[in-house]
């Protein structure tokens, strides 16, 4: 019995050798035949200048990125000086004397920081007064008249509203 055993350990070894050798002779051509499709109708001068044509491609899309990083960073600049809130408040100085009615108004032009100018007429039949204050962080160091504290506390929410709305 344990020559019947032996004998069907070795008949085991040379099979399990022999499925091994298939396997790998198997898998060889599948490379070969996968290496041939690679470089079917090109040779090795060809399928250089391709690699090259690539690294030409890659380069090239390299430098257009950093100028297009270049320029959104100049952009970005510009765009944080920029006016972006605008808010007018139209008002009446002289109320109840019947004089004026809402003509005289208060506008705010700020950037993202809160600088810029608030602009401010008063109307009277007679007359028309025009106005205007520097604003620094939101505020003036002139005195600010309540409707021109409104505008610019209106023209500074607006913009929290519209970065909201834009990210």
């Amino acid at each position: 019995m344990t020559g019947l055993l032996s004998i069907n350990t070795e008949t085991f070894l040379y099979a399990l050798i022999g499925i091994v050798f298939i396997i790998l002779l198997v898998w060889n051509v599948r490379l070969e035949i996968k290496l041939r499709r690679l470089l079917s109708g090109k040779n090795a001068k060809s399928l250089e200048d391709t690699i090259v044509h690539i690294k030409e491609g890659h380069d090239e899309f390299n430098m257009f990125r950093k100028e297009v990083e270049r320029y959104l960073e100049l952009v970005e600049k510009r765009l944080v000086r920029s006016v972006q809130g605008i808010e007018t408040i139209r008002f009446n100085p002289f109320k109840g004397t019947g004089a004026g009615g809402n003509q005289s108004f208060s506008t705010a032009f700020l950037n993202e920081s809160g600088s810029g100018v608030v602009i401010s007429t008063l109307y009277a039949r007679d007359r028309m007064s025009f106005f205007s204050k520097p604003v620094i962080n939101f505020s003036s160091p002139h005195e600010l008249t309540d409707e021109e504290k409104e505008t610019i506390k209106k023209a500074q929410s607006s913009m929290k509203i519209d970065k909201k709305n834009n990210k």
